[in-house]
């Protein structure tokens, strides 16, 4: 009797990866008000500590994915994972607000850049058929992580301090990364492994050993393509929706008369439904089409976005968490797959960090300007139509650039 496929046991660890990065990174709403009564200031100046993160992260991405590929997933995500916890306890002492984007922005922001690559570019050196589906399992924990940790962090934040829950998120996340570096492996070959009948077309990858001269000459030719660059500037437009929306939607139900409960658990819910939009819109994308689905999606969290500036009820927002959250799960569970199908999955980790740092735009621009919206204008509403209609025209982009690649 044939085992069964360790492929999915790296799908297991890269869900937990996944599960830690955004259930940390996109519970920042919730720390916000918080942070602003601890240190002063606005809600422009202190969203800059996750807008910092982000940078950290996806940044940190685009040089990290080389070392990953060089060095091996398991041993990369150990540094992480030290990285992540260290940065956490050290913002939960922090005495200012620079102290606290330096700790949670970048120490903490680069240790979760190291789980991010090896999350998803990993999954794409084990699958090709079911990639879709096994992206969408993987990618869910992002979901699952929303789903979890937002809510719970808001429960914490009511019986104990940020600075408490923030350390015992640090210990929390700890012990899930270690398990997930026991759980990682490279590729087939490097673990041994005999992938399924027509799972892959040709060979399987393999180990990626070659001097960082190379590796660096070869994903520089990839990011000097046209497709390459109109793709990442689709990317930074439709995440523009996302990072507004992670940072500034507790707020926003507030500011506009809803219940306290509102904010998280529609964040929460906006986790849930990416996790079944991750693996049933990624399971469909392997027929239907992954350059076809990821732009349809790309469109709709767009739209979604223009109603939630009419959304002013409990029933209005909560429609828009599940809207959004379905667009945003196919999208994501498509990230590293549609990498693959366009520029190859060698050296996938390095690409697909490189291109990352579209994320890393949008992140650091997007909270901070809807901060100053509001600040200036008493209202997220011209931020939220600014950022919807950015992602449609980020969708056409993306739709282009694949014919370019092709």
């Amino acid at each position: 009797m044939r085992r069964p496929y360790y492929g999915w046991a790296v799908v297991a660890a890269s869900f937990l990866g996944t599960f830690v990065v955004f259930g940390l990174s996109y519970s920042f709403g919730v720390f916000l008000e918080r942070i602003v009564d601890a240190f002063g200031g606005s809600r422009g100046l202190s969203s800059l500590a996750f807008g910092v993160q982000t940078v950290a992260i996806y940044v940190g991405a685009s040089g990290l994915g080389v070392l990953i590929d060089r060095y091996g997933t398991r041993r990369m995500l150990v540094v992480g994972t030290l990285l992540t916890v260290g940065g956490l306890a050290a913002a939960s002492r922090a005495t200012s607000l620079p102290t606290l984007i330096l700790s949670y922005g970048v120490v903490t922001g680069v240790g979760l850049s190291v789980v991010y690559v090896v999350a998803y570019g990993t999954v794409t050196r084990w699958f090709d058929r079911r990639l879709g589906l096994a992206g969408g399992l993987s990618s869910a924990g992002l979901g699952a992580g929303m789903f979890v940790v937002v809510p719970a962090a808001a429960w914490l934040l009511a019986v104990a301090g940020w600075r408490t829950v923030l350390l015992r998120l640090a210990v929390v996340s700890g012990a899930l990364l270690l398990l997930a570096s026991l759980l990682i492996r490279d590729d087939p070959a490097s673990a041994g492994v005999d992938p399924p009948s027509g799972e892959f077309v040709g060979a399987p990858p393999t180990p990626n050993r070659r001097p960082l001269r190379e590796q660096f000459d070869g994903v520089r030719r990839v990011a000097l393509t046209p497709a390459f660059g109109l793709l990442a500037i689709g990317w930074v437009l439709v995440y523009t929706t996302l990072y507004a929306v992670l940072a500034h939607l507790v707020l926003y139900a507030e500011g506009i008369g809803l219940p306290g409960w509102v904010g998280p658990w529609s964040l929460a819910l906006v986790g849930l439904t990416s996790a079944v939009g991750r693996v049933g819109i990624g399971h469909v994308a392997d027929t239907a089409g992954r350059l076809r689905t990821f732009v349809v999606c790309s469109a709709a969290m767009g739209a979604a976005t223009l109603w939630l500036v009419v959304a002013d009820s409990v029933a209005g927002v909560l429609a828009f968490a599940v809207a959004y959250g379905l667009a945003y799960g196919g999208n994501g569970a498509l990230l590293s797959p549609l990498t693959a199908a366009l520029f190859g999955r060698d050296q996938i980790n390095a690409v697909f960090g490189l291109l990352s740092m579209a994320f890393a735009v949008s992140g650091l621009l997007a909270p901070p300007a809807a901060g100053a919206t509001y600040d200036a204008l008493g209202t997220y509403d011209p931020a939220f139509v600014a950022a919807g209609v950015a992602a449609i025209v980020g969708a056409v982009a993306i739709r282009i650039a694949g014919r370019w690649a092709r």
